[in-house]
């Protein structure tokens, strides 16, 4: 039996990506591994390749979705996750005589620790033998193991409930007596990953109180460490005493994930090979580590939106149209609330929910502001879109409601998905402002706009449509309102928006450049 299997110089030939390009789909998981095998036929100069590595010809119709979905603006982590849906299978030979092995999902999801179609490891997230933890892009902890717990100084004790006091510069400084030796390290190695993205001011937000000569060590040491570049595991070099308070080298791993930085602290004697096949199974790892992440009481602004009369543009397209509608709508919504770092959160029927988190470059709550105007020149766009194309009147609305607050933070995990969700007050009047808004308005409260930076603000049109002595309607600029004085609350579809009627609100109008 014969079987075309492609070198991977006929996969860079047939498909234009680069080598990298090939190498990074590999170490995601995307593509299998191929199988590695002297070549048949030598040249004879002894500067041919020594190993030629084989994929099945299904290794070009992969490479094809995956870049048809770049071009879709869908992400990396996204793509891996589409790709274990699918669950597609493919062979592997290494010569023409040699029988196909039984098919190998690409991606497994039954078991996490099924890492490779050559060989399944044991090690896993769960059973990690190093120390691990992992932060967000401000450091502050979203989750650890035991052995990060023991090993690493400063961890200890239970973690604090508050963002703030959960970052790891915090943790490792807030100690008494001398920074020992390990402290130091730890410090010049987070530091090294995070000089890429914070600036000084970012870090030494969180530890205001502390003596200005710890202070000193820290600026010292972000002075001179050099900043990582991200890629998909970065490894920085730290030196920990050992048992026997000899100097141990170890690695430390740095993977990068949307929703944060996992850092695995390794010995550089034990299995790197392993650790990184570990790794490299992104949607996994990603997985597992939100299922495990630790609760925590943050700050974050919050969008509600909400599809004007749905039932109705329901009843008037057909199923397989509507859908297709509802589906346009959430993928360019999601790209949005992408730009501007939003976390999705659960809601009920064809509306939206996003939590934004403070953020180390830019203003959390500006971030949402932006979104929603944004989202709202979306919506008009794809608004005329459909229109022209079934030649109706109706007008496609997202009604948006924007609020901030402090809430706890964590995650529910069912059988195939894990759910961020916020607890608390911030959301339910959230939800408020968005059915109280009509013809795609944006309002918000006015503890999320005094939240706002004054630089920021001045960029916000915002106020308050009153009635004048001659009945002509009028904006007021930059005023508020109580919920009860913009609509009434006793009667017809606002009845429900009597918990939030002494709520001062405003409508946000526009944003400028």
């Amino acid at each position: 039996m014969t079987y075309n299997l492609l070198t991977s110089k006929d996969i860079l030939e047939k498909t234009g990506i680069s080598r990298a390009t090939l190498n990074n789909y590999i170490a995601r998981g995307f593509l299998p591994k191929p199988i590695v095998s002297r070549p048949e036929i030598s040249d004879g100069s002894g500067n041919g390749p020594r190993q030629i590595g084989h994929f099945a010809p299904e290794v070009l119709e992969r490479i094809e979705l995956i870049q048809q979905l770049k071009r879709g603006g869908i992400g990396m982590d996204d793509i891996g996750l589409r790709l274990a849906a699918s669950n597609p299978t493919a062979s592997y030979v290494t010569r023409e005589s040699a029988p196909p092995p039984q098919p190998t999902p690409l991606h497994s999801a039954s078991k996490p620790t099924d890492l490779g179609n050559a060989r399944t490891l044991t090690l896993s997230i769960e059973q990690m033998p190093h120390m691990a933890y992992m932060v967000n892009y401000r450091f502050e902890l979203l989750w650890l193991n035991d052995k990060a717990r023991e090993g690493i100084p400063g961890l200890k004790n239970p973690l604090p409930p508050g963002t703030d006091d959960r970052s790891i510069f915090k943790l490792l400084m807030d100690q008494g007596g001398d920074l020992s030796h390990d402290y130091t390290a730890m410090l010049r190695m987070n530091l090294t990953l995070a000089k890429e993205r914070m600036n000084l001011d970012g870090i030494t937000q969180p530890l205001r109180g502390m003596p200005s000569s710890r202070l000193r060590i820290l600026e010292q040491l972000f002075e001179e460490v050099e900043p990582t570049r991200p890629k998909v595991v970065n490894e920085v070099p730290v030196q920990l005493r050992g048992v026997d308070n000899k100097i141990v080298d170890h690695t430390a791993f740095a993977t990068y994930f949307r929703e944060g930085i996992l850092i695995v602290v390794a010995p550089q004697e034990s299995d790197a090979d392993e650790l990184l096949r570990l790794l490299g199974r992104r949607d996994i790892v990603i997985r597992t580590l939100l299922s495990k992440r630790l609760p925590v009481l943050t700050d974050l602004a919050v969008i509600v939106a909400d599809l004007q009369e749905s039932v109705k543009i329901c009843s008037e397209l057909p199923p397989d149209e509507y859908f297709e509608l509802v589906n346009k709508i959430w993928s360019t919504a999601g790209d949005i609330f992408r730009k501007y770092y939003g976390t999705y959160g659960k809601h009920v029927g064809d509306g939206m929910v996003y939590y934004f988190f403070p953020q180390p470059d830019s203003n959390y709550v500006m971030n949402a502001v932006v979104c929603a105007q944004e989202l709202k020149t979306a919506m008009s766009k794809l608004s005329k879109e459909w229109q022209l194309r079934k030649n109706w009147i109706n007008e496609l609305y997202l009604n948006t409601g924007l609020n901030e607050g402090q809430e706890w933070l964590g995650t529910f995990q069912t059988a195939t998905s894990v759910e961020f969700v916020v607890l608390g007050e911030t959301i339910n009047h959230t939800a408020r402002l968005s059915d109280m808004a009509r013809f795609g308005q944006v309002w918000a409260t006015k503890n999320f706009m005094s939240k706002l930076p004054p630089e920021h603000r001045e960029r916000v049109d915002f106020g308050i449509e009153r009635v004048g002595a001659d009945g002509q309607r009028m904006l007021v600029q930059s005023s508020y309102s109580r919920v009860s004085n913009v609509v009434d609350v006793e009667s017809g579809r606002y009845v429900k928006l009597q918990d939030i009627a002494g709520l001062p609100v405003t409508e946000i109008r526009n944003v400028k450049p």
